[in-house]
């Protein structure tokens, strides 16, 4: 499906108008499926997967259960997917990517105006919140609802562990192996395997 121009300036982290009917409805509908995530009781595990399916957007298919087979064993068949805690929050899904076995921890927030993805093997620890998105420095500009918004990717690399109550800013990148400590809050970019922690890192 096509996507109009406002959709794709907000992609490529151009300046854009959020409160459109196109761009209003795809967060009703993330909104809807966090929802639904975050109710869910007393699921399977192959249920909690498909649920979190419908929040990203992911049409492609599980692997099928094996027939006779027990929760055990189609657990262990889906043993590769994310796992996601609840209650989890984005504005569109649709830009979130998770690699193979990573764990996202309670209350996790992601604004994902551009694409957030997160490497195989991460950890989050509860609280964090990964912000896409921004608004113009200048307040005549911001304008409320009425001004333009961007966004710039945010990358965590594979193997990086961040602690409780982090913030990720836009156009960030946390390189492979790194840990980031409980609560800081995350503006430039990391190196490989390193240790980041403050405020302000």
């Amino acid at each position: 499906m096509p996507i109009s121009e406002n959709k794709a300036r907000s992609l490529r982290g151009e300046l854009y108008h959020a409160f459109t009917p196109e761009l209003v409805a795809e967060r009703r509908r993330c909104a809807r499926a966090c929802t639904a995530y975050n109710k869910a009781e007393g699921i399977t595990r192959r249920q909690q997967v498909e649920l979190w399916k419908d929040i990203v957007g992911d049409t492609t298919p599980l692997p099928p259960r094996k027939e006779d087979s027990t929760e055990d064993a189609d657990e262990e068949l889906l043993a590769s997917y994310a796992w996601v805690e609840a209650p989890f929050h984005a504005d569109y899904g649709t830009n979130v990517r998770l690699g193979e076995g990573v764990f996202i921890n309670f209350n996790c927030t992601i604004i994902d105006t551009c694409l957030v993805s997160i490497g195989a093997r991460s950890l989050l620890a509860p609280n964090v919140s990964l912000y896409s998105g921004t608004h113009p420095l200048d307040p005549d500009l911001r304008d409320g609802t009425n001004g333009p918004e961007s966004g710039k990717p945010i990358t965590i690399e594979e193997d990086v562990w961040i602690g409780g109550n982090v913030v990720v800013c836009p156009g960030v990148t946390i390189g492979r192996g790194s840990t980031v400590g409980a609560g800081s809050v995350v503006t430039k970019v990391s190196c490989d395997v390193c240790f980041q922690c403050g405020q302000v890192c």
